[in-house]
């Protein structure tokens, strides 16, 4: 049961990282550099439609990995699983405290009622998605290292 709890969740956070950094390093700079008002619109609708799974696989994998250290515990490589823990811990409160807030504005622009600052406010949502992404590339590291 251990190994596929291990397996699991190594899978979960690294699909997880692997969207967040496809968002962060891809997607994003796909529609800003789209013409006209078409990069705002998408990133609405990403809002949207991300903003709607992205709660549920962030605490998904702060389950599983706190599972996993549970049920691990004593076993080879506890310590690294309870610190990616700890990381996707810290990755969910940024999104809380950091993220979210840009996020449901965002969500709701249209051209005719974004303010006059969006483009700031979504340069912001990018540079904490930035930190956010390098705090779950480091929780997935620890979880490979612990299978090792």
């Amino acid at each position: 049961m251990l190994d596929a709890l291990e397996v699991v969740t190594t899978v979960v956070v690294g699909l997880l990282v692997g969207v967040e950094f496809s968002v962060a390093f891809v997607i994003n700079r796909i529609l800003d550099a789209l013409p006209g008002d078409a990069g705002q619109l998408g990133r609405s609708h990403g809002g949207r439609m991300l903003g709607a799974v992205m709660p549920f696989w962030y605490i998904g994998s702060v389950v599983l990995a706190a599972v996993w250290a549970i049920v691990g515990w004593g076993h080879h490589g506890t310590g690294l699983v309870v610190t990616a823990a700890g990381l996707l811990i810290v990755s969910v409160i940024m999104s809380l405290l950091l993220l979210v807030p840009i996020n449901n504005q965002g969500k709701t622009w249209t051209p005719e009622n974004r303010p006059e600052d969006w483009k700031k406010l979504m340069n912001r949502w990018d540079r904490w998605h930035y930190a956010r992404v390098a705090v779950l590339i480091g929780a997935f590291a620890l979880l490979v290292a612990a299978l090792a």
